[in-house]
C-alpha cells in the first residue's frame, strides 16, 4: 500500500514538507530545492507522490515514485 503524498509548500519565508492530510509539517528548509529533495526521499520510501507548490500555493508539478496511476505504455 502506498503512503501519503508529500507536499512541498511555502511556509514563513521558507519551504516545508507536509504529508497529505497532516496538520504539522515533517520538515522545514531554506530553499524549495532542499524541500523537494527531502520530500522525494520520503516519497520513494513510501511509494507515493511529491506535489510541488508555487509560492502562492498553486500546484506547480507532481512526481510519482511507485504509485503511478498512469504508467507509460511500452
Amino acid at each position: 500500500m502506498a503512503g501519503k503524498n508529500q507536499h512541498v509548500i511555502p511556509r514563513d519565508n521558507a519551504w516545508a514538507v507536509r504529508g497529505a492530510g497532516n496538520q504539522r509539517v515533517t520538515s522545514t528548509h531554506g530553499t524549495q530545492a532542499d524541500a523537494e529533495r527531502a520530500a522525494r526521499e520520503i516519497a520513494i520510501n513510501q511509494r507515493s507522490e511529491v506535489v510541488i507548490h508555487r509560492p502562492n500555493g498553486e500546484i506547480r508539478d507532481r512526481n510519482s515514485y511507485g504509485n503511478d496511476p498512469y504508467p507509460p505504455k511500452g
